[in-house]
């Protein structure tokens, strides 16, 4: 039986029984030789020290933004041109 693929930056850990525990990706950067690589954690240990495929530890957590789509063909709801967009929809970004 063929097991659902998971959600892109989500793998599952070890769940306690009856329970399944998800742990987010997180995108690091070395600063030693410039790598970039991803390491699933939890989120108490986002922050935390970590060393990159190359053995070196110099490395720093990186902003990562997520993407989120919505259903094909709707139409998004306008608001009222506050509390959105870019500057509260002042500029006309559609916010």
């Amino acid at each position: 039986m063929m097991s659902k693929p998971r959600p892109f930056g989500i793998s599952q850990k070890k769940p306690h029984p009856g329970k399944i525990a998800f742990v987010p990706r997180y995108e690091y950067r070395c600063r030693a030789c410039g790598d970039t690589f991803e390491l699933n954690r939890p989120m108490s240990e986002s922050s935390a020290p970590c060393t990159c495929p190359q053995g070196h530890d110099d490395t720093v957590k990186l902003l990562s933004t997520v993407a989120v789509g919505g259903l094909s063909g709707r139409t998004p709801a306008r608001g009222s041109g506050s509390g959105g967009g870019c500057c509260g929809g002042s500029c006309g970004c559609g916010g």
